[in-house]
């Protein structure tokens, strides 16, 4: 059996990308181990120096978990060129990144993380972790809508999306937990019934609750957090 650790995932545990960019830098050329050019499928074993584009990276010594209030307005990109971006937003001192995308007019939990890997675990759609949003409309609720959202809804491209838990909290307020998250798929869903989303507000991922954290501000899980979300993602 093969020792040390895939080459890709290695560069995703620095925080420098996901396992699939990652094979897309080597197969282009820009990774080395020990100045020898990497090939895909390569494993790094202690004392190894890694190379991407000519700059040692190494992996993380601690993972960065945060628990973000992202504000409407804000879009979930590192992209400098983006004034809205969050990661200037935040100004957090270390490289990190959104896991997965809120709407720039939603609102709510993000999380952010230094970790590819686990950004890639909660991102997979068949992995179906749930989510969980406190969604208002434009007009009153009625029963058949909600029957109707929770029975799976034809939007974008002819996708159907799963079933899911609904539950009216007032006459123009309902709660939804996903476990896809196709894109603005709650707007669409609605769309589809003739509603509009008036507000969307993410309040968990998974085991990660927003609770009562203010608007624009991040915390670090806690330690009993990331045990059970590290736990459920099998890292």
């Amino acid at each position: 059996m093969s020792e040390g650790t895939r080459l890709n995932k290695f560069i995703s545990e620095a925080g420098v990308a996901s396992r699939r960019a990652a094979d897309r830098m080597i197969e282009e050329g820009r990774v080395t181990i020990d100045g020898r050019v990497a090939v895909v499928g390569d494993r790094v074993s202690d004392g190894e120096v890694v190379m991407v584009d000519g700059r040692p990276v190494s992996k993380v010594e601690e993972d960065i978990i945060l628990a973000f209030h992202k504000p409407r307005g804000v879009t979930c990109t590192s992209n400098p060129d983006d004034p809205d971006n969050v990661i200037d937003f935040i100004g957090y001192p270390r490289r990190i990144y959104s896991v997965g995308r809120l709407d720039k007019d939603s609102e709510g939990l993000l999380l952010m993380t230094n970790n590819g890997e686990l950004a890639n675990r909660i991102m997979r759609s068949r992995s179906e972790h749930e989510k969980e949003y406190i969604v208002t409309v434009n007009r009153p609720i009625t029963p058949a809508f909600i029957k109707g959202m929770s029975g799976g809804v034809p939007i974008l491209d002819g996708r159907i999306t799963k079933k899911c838990l609904v539950e009216q909290i007032s006459d123009r307020e309902f709660r939804i937990i996903l476990k896809q998250g196709l894109n603005r798929q709650i707007r669409r869903m609605c769309e589809h019934f003739g509603y509009d989303v008036t507000r969307l507000i993410r309040i968990r991922v998974m085991n990660v609750e927003l609770g009562n954290l203010k608007v624009g501000r991040y915390r670090d899980l806690s330690k009993r957090e990331r045990e059970v979300l590290l736990g459920e993602l099998g890292l």
